[in-house]
């Protein structure tokens, strides 16, 4: 299965963020750390990790697995 990962870059100074969420997964999450904005789409099954350090985003990292 491919993921659907986009990477955005914040502008300087804006005060918005805008998606279309017609052109979205049906189940995503969003992360945003220092100016930089990662949608990931999230598996069927399995884990999205989000792993900090300092108050900052060190790694997203996609675990999948089914039922056995």
């Amino acid at each position: 299965m491919q993921q659907n990962k986009e990477d955005f870059q914040l502008v300087e100074g804006a005060s918005k963020l805008e998606f279309d969420i017609m052109d979205m997964p049906s189940s995503c999450v969003i992360v945003i750390c220092d100016g930089v904005v990662k949608m990931r789409e999230l598996p069927p099954f399995g884990e999205y990790k989000i792993v900090t350090h300092q108050g900052k985003v060190k790694r997203m990292r996609r675990e999948e697995g089914e039922e056995f």
